[in-house]
């Protein structure tokens, strides 16, 4: 992925996602029109993991902005897959470290990470290097495999999904970050920031029994919002989702979206993959079904957003 694809990304309008070629940077309201606005999104290309994280992070004037001194994190990244990195099954370890050390520089007094994974989760934690590499940074590492980790919690404003059984990392923690890799899901079109929702739940079968798309999008009106959404692109699983099945299914894209937003944050990472793969917005229904639900916006031109190419 080039420089002018990864610019040509924002230059869509509104948000017809079918690769086109773009006109101009003009799309979206010029960054110098919006020099006095904050940064709502940041894009960086480029880099290694956390490096990208360190200078998206610097864009919005430092991790404090979102975490304060003696409060307690939790970070949730896709850990759901026995895959190694380079697999691109899971959050990139690096990234995962790199995160936990910017809370603890901000004064985080604790910072939790799990996932309730599919595979077995005691060879995914091992296996995606991120228990190691959280550990390392001082984390905890949380199991989620057992029923008694949750509370029931009501979902009022969630269409057909009316409450569900939430880890209680998020529920116990001051603030959390959401932590997804960026990759084709058979069921939803794309993994992002919304569908790493599924991963807070105990009872997954219910989202796919009841409307998986519209469920994604009901368990994102938790009342608890992620302070942060950190969309791993450095590699990307283009096909054959979500667990992959060779290395040939992944590429290597270098690329990092972070912001508050998730509903943005995930319509500009699925404008990012329909350079890589086609994949329409009729696809990845949970966006359009997140905005009507009032989680914010698929149209890209409302944001302040900063491109970064390393």
């Amino acid at each position: 992925m080039n420089r002018r694809n990864f610019l040509k990304t924002f230059a869509l309008a509104g948000i017809g996602l079918a690769v086109k070629p773009a006109k101009s940077l003009a799309a979206l309201v010029p960054e110098e029109k919006k020099a006095e606005q904050a940064v709502d999104m940041v894009a960086v290309m480029g880099g290694e993991p956390d490096q990208m994280f360190k200078r998206a992070i610097a864009e919005f004037g430092g991790m404090n902005r979102f975490v304060k001194s003696g409060q307690k994190v939790c970070i949730k990244p896709n850990i759901g897959w026995d895959r190694v990195p380079e697999r691109a099954g899971n959050t990139n370890p690096l990234l995962i470290a790199e995160i936990i050390r910017q809370c603890f520089a901000a004064g985080a007094s604790e910072v939790t990470v799990f996932d309730h994974t599919c595979d077995d989760w005691v060879k995914c934690y091992q296996n995606s290097g991120i228990e190691a590499a959280a550990k390392a940074a001082g984390a905890k590492v949380l199991p989620a495999n057992q029923e008694s980790y949750y509370r029931q919690v009501e979902l009022p404003q969630g269409k057909i999904l009316k409450d569900a059984k939430i880890h209680q990392a998020i529920l116990d923690s001051e603030v959390w970050i959401n932590v997804p890799i960026l990759k084709n899901h058979g069921g939803s079109g794309l993994t992002i920031s919304m569908k790493n929702y599924m991963g807070i739940v105990w009872d997954r079968r219910t989202f796919h029994m009841k409307g998986l798309q519209q469920c994604i999008a009901d368990i994102c009106t938790l009342n608890k919002k992620p302070v942060l959404n950190v969309v791993d692109a450095y590699r990307v699983l283009q096909t054959n989702g979500p667990q992959g099945r060779s290395e040939s299914d992944v590429v290597l894209s270098k690329a990092l979206f972070v912001s508050p937003e998730i509903v943005a944050v995930d319509t500009a990472a699925t404008s990012f993959f329909n350079q890589i793969r086609s994949m329409p917005m009729d696809v990845v229904k949970h966006l359009g079904f997140g905005e009507e639900l009032g989680l914010g916006t698929t149209d890209l031109n409302k944001l302040n957003i900063k491109r970064i190419k390393l």
